[in-house]
């Protein structure tokens, strides 16, 4: 942050007015853009939401699959099981 020294009078003046002003409009057009990103991010979240419910039902199915074939997790890998 920089400041920098304009003095005193109505000049002065009429830059602090002029530096507060552009502080607003900056201030308005980023509460903007947050609303903006928020509303996209909801819309995205609803589109998602029926793909999350295939991912998981999908995940349901490979496990179901898989420990039928014999195998099982290790450290978060699934492996085929020794034969004996």
């Amino acid at each position: 942050m920089v400041r920098e020294y304009v003095g005193t009078g109505p000049f002065a003046e009429l830059v602090a007015a002029s530096d507060h002003s552009r502080r607003e409009l900056a201030e308005a057009e980023r509460k903007q853009e947050k609303s903006r990103l928020r509303r996209k991010l909801g819309h995205l979240e609803a589109l998602a939401a029926p793909i999350d419910g295939l991912s998981e039902a999908a995940e349901v199915l490979v496990t179901a699959h898989l420990v039928a074939a014999g195998h099982h997790k290790h450290k978060g890998e699934w492996r085929r099981a020794r034969s004996a």
